[in-house]
């Protein structure tokens, strides 16, 4: 074939449209409907059916078809044995932490207020200038409340010195007598200081009980701590017996009942159950005591020796609190009415009398209670979001953080833990109100391990995402969000699968999405620097932000049209350096190119010709490094389909890039098609030819006095030369160049044998120079005639594409300027293969 010389043909673009548009033709699509349901017949042969017979076959409807997975697997199907699998790792690790809390629950922890703290408190706010009694000795009589005080301490004193000096009955008799002044009402507001000072004498006689029955059990050898009865001697035995006996020989209820309860461990020296039998006995005698303020603090008493030596025997707190409920009805009757009358005490003064008793029973009972608690949380919490304010949700959220703080209680509950959340969730989807509880996040950060806080986050994101309909510039919505996005973001390492990853960017995405600052845009974009730092490792999240930062360019361009130029356009090469920093630190390279490429149309758009021309050279820097095979879901393919389609994109683009005055004319397209020279292409494709082809009607386009499209106030080269016979000059070498390359390699293929490929690239240069060349001119035109020869020669070329390419050339051989075409397409014959 020899040379020829590239001429464009001259194009009238409005016209051509005109002339492309569609005409409307009615249809008649009869009982035809896409969404009719399409019935399939299903017909078969019985066997041994003579041939031809039409009664043999039977007609049916397509019924749904067998599920695959269902009639291949046979038992139990892979996920049901994962997720029993799952089950049995659940119910390890539960057994783990029950005989965790069964070890913790031997005794009570630094996280139990112990009684000694609370007892100051008591002793300064129930006070009395009444005049007090003990016993009936005259020196013992209308005694001061610091008198009182001093007496009780002698008593304790004497206690010590009797024990000391082996008058054990002195001693019991001591304990008896002080156990008795609890009985006594008659300055009832002094009454829970009296029960503190009281019970002190109890604690220290049962001290001594318990280490004089230790001593005698040391002989020969020490007790270990954590002993049994069969450790234990027998005299020893016998004399812990005798002190019970004791102890049951009391005839008043009162004095039997503390001081029984007093030296309650000790029942550890005789039998393994003997604190678990005693407990509910004596809760049942408390029943028998008449007055009930009285009967409030001996279940304190009793609540307190049963936390210091069983707080695992949850059942006898319980049943006390429950028994003390109902002695509240006592409070209406005649006993207690006519005794605050005679004494002048109003009835809210006698309840707080109360208060100590019942707050250290509700301390014990809600000790290490993470089950029973949360349990009972989860569904108040519910009642909570649905009849009443955040305030109230607000002081729910607070009280699990007290209770399931301490000891890491929420370890253990972060089921019922992430149900609170889901029912908070589905009554509150004003984020601005969710995020103004000041106990939510503080909930949140008890989630501690890493599997179960990121479920948590994905729940609320999607929550959010589904139900904030409009944009939010709220800073407390923004740094809630951005709190729970960025724990989702940290959870992500090197062994997080593929799936995960673009899981948790689609909902980061999704809340970046909905943030907007309006018109404030150096704010929005503050934002976006601060979200990239933010999810710096999840490249979908940085692909998002690059691209709310064009749109960012292009609003402001459009809001401020007119107006701050300056201010404007210091604002979009603001944009435009964010998006040239970040892209650069993305791994996929086909990310880069086209992140490059839109980059550059924005700041084109917006008249910022240095940035486009940088984001654009970048672009064309980077093609060298495009591998030939990329990973696409998991599988290797070849990237020249994606190289291609990228770099028709890059020429159409090139059009309206404006030559830089100090780089020469098509100093872009040069440096491209000397990228894609220089590129190491398959061995058996023709990629690089098709890029040359697909570069003709740029450069067609180029030399044309009108382009086809523009932006408005760049000027386009067709203003920059304005028909320069040098630079169409330019053009026409560069195409000729080009189609001598495609020429050359038609040339090769035909010594290849590659018949094939050589007919469908031939046949794309024909069609090119049929769409864009000056067919006028006799050598291109006789060169357009040659390609469609090679292109039919084996007969390898689309004969339905043929067919239509002709009838097009007929016709646009109608057109007043393209009568030319008539005489061409006589020349063009369709050859069959042979």
């Amino acid at each position: 074939m020899a040379a020829v010389q590239w001429h464009s043909r001259g194009r009238r673009y409005e016209a051509e449209l005109q002339r492309c548009r569609l005409e409307a033709t009615p249809v008649d699509f009869g009982d035809y409907h896409p969404l009719k349901p399409i019935t399939v017949t299903d017909t078969k042969s019985r066997r041994g059916a003579r041939k031809g017979s039409t009664s043999s076959s039977s007609s049916s409807s397509s019924s749904a078809a067998p599920d695959p997975l269902s009639s291949m697997l046979d038992g139990t199907d892979p996920l049901s044995m994962f997720a029993a699998a799952s089950a049995g790792e659940t119910l390890c690790v539960q057994d783990l932490g029950r005989k965790r809390r069964e070890r913790e629950e031997e005794a009570v922890g630094s996280d139990f207020e112990p009684w000694s703290a609370k007892r100051g408190e008591i002793l300064a706010r129930f006070t009395t200038t009444e005049k007090l009694s003990i016993g009936s000795q005259r020196e013992l009589l209308n005694l001061s409340q610091q008198d009182y005080a001093n007496r009780i301490e002698e008593l304790n004193q004497s206690l010590k010195e009797a024990w000391a000096s082996d008058q054990k009955v002195k001693a019991l008799k001591i304990v008896i007598q002080c156990s008795k002044l609890l009985s006594d009402t008659s300055v009832i507001q002094f009454y829970p200081s009296k029960f503190v000072l009281i019970t002190d004498i109890l604690d220290t006689f049962g001290r001594l009980v318990y280490e004089r029955i230790w001593t005698m059990c040391s002989d020969p050898r020490p007790l270990p701590e954590s002993f049994s009865a069969d450790d234990v001697n027998d005299t020893a035995k016998e004399t812990c017996l005798n002190w019970f006996f004791k102890i049951a020989s009391i005839r008043e209820l009162i004095p039997r009942l503390y001081v029984e309860a007093a030296i309650l461990k000790c029942n550890r020296f005789l039998n393994k159950s003997g604190i678990q039998e005693t407990l509910p006995r004596l809760t049942a005698m408390i029943r028998g005591i008449g007055d009930p303020l009285v009967a409030a603090y001996a279940r304190a008493y009793l609540c307190r020796v049963g936390m210091e030596v069983a707080p695992h025997l949850k059942d006898s707190l319980n049943r006390n609190f429950f028994d003390l409920l109902g002695t509240f009805r006592q409070i209406q009757g005649d006993s207690v009415q006519n005794q605050l009358v005679l004494q002048r005490v109003e009835i809210p003064e006698y309840l707080t009398l109360y208060s100590p008793a019942i707050n250290w029973i509700l301390q014990c009972i809600a000790y290490r209670a993470p089950e029973d608690y949360i349990n009972c949380a989860e569904i108040w919490v519910e009642f909570t979001c649905r009849h009443f304010t955040k305030r109230e949700v607000n002081t729910v959220l607070a009280d699990i953080i007290k209770h399931m703080t301490p000891d890491r209680a929420f370890e253990d509950a972060y089921p019922q833990l992430q149900s609170v959340i889901r029912k908070i969730l589905t009554y509150f989807h004003d984020f601005s109100v969710l995020f103004s509880m000041e106990r939510f996040l503080p909930f949140l950060d008890m989630f501690q391990k890493d599997s179960v806080r990121v479920e948590v986050c994905r729940s609320i994101m999607e929550v959010f995402i589904k139900h904030q309909l409009e944009p939010t510039r709220d800073p407390v919505i923004l740094n809630a969000m951005l709190h729970i996005c960025k724990t989702m973001h940290d959870s992500v390492n090197a062994l997080t699968l593929e799936d995960e990853k673009r899981s948790l960017a689609l909902l980061i995405n999704g809340f970046i999405r909905m943030v907007s600052f309006g018109r404030d845009f150096e704010q929005q974009l503050s934002f976006c620097v601060e979200a990239r730092a933010t999810f710096c490792n999840l490249e979908p999240v940085l692909v998002q932000l690059i691209h709310t930062v064009n749109q960012l360019a292009m609003e402001t361009r459009r809001v401020m049209r007119g107006s701050h130029s300056r201010k404007t356009a210091a604002f979009v090469r603001a944009c435009a350096a964010y998006s040239f920093i970040t892209i650069p630190s993305l791994s996929s390279i086909f990310c880069r190119l086209s992140l490059y490429l839109l980059s550059g149309q924005v700041a084109l758009a917006n008249q910022c010709l240095s940035q486009a021309d940088a984001f654009l050279k970048a672009a064309v820097s980077l093609l060298p490094e495009v591998p030939r095979s990329i990973s696409v879901e998991g599988k290797l393919r070849p990237s020249e389909g994606f190289l291609l389609d990228f770099i028709s994109n890059f020429l159409s683009t090139l059009l309206v890039v404006p030559d830089h005055p100090e780089h020469g004319v098509l100093y872009l397209v040069r440096g491209l098609l000397n990228m894609v020279q220089d590129y190491t292409w398959e061995d058996n494709g023709d990629a690089k030819l098709r890029v040359y082809i697909n570069a003709l009607p740029l450069l067609a386009a180029m030399s044309q006095e009108a382009y086809l499209y523009c932006i408005p106030r760049v000027d386009s080269n067709e203003t920059l030369y304005g028909g320069d016979p040098k630079f169409l000059s330019e053009i026409n070498k560069l195409c000729e160049t080009l189609i001598g390359q495609v020429l050359d390699h038609l040339k090769a293929l035909g010594r290849d044998e590659s018949v094939r490929r050589q007919a469908a690239l031939a046949f794309s240069l024909f069609g090119c120079l049929l769409a864009h060349g000056d067919l006028r001119n006799n050598k291109l035109n006789q060169l357009a005639v040659n390609l469609w020869n090679l292109s039919h020669k084996h007969g390898h070329c689309d004969t339905r594409a043929s067919v239509r390419t002709l009838e097009f050339m007929k016709h646009q051989a109608q057109q007043p300027d393209m009568a030319h075409l008539s005489d061409t397409v006589q020349r063009l014959a369709l050859q069959s293969r042979t």
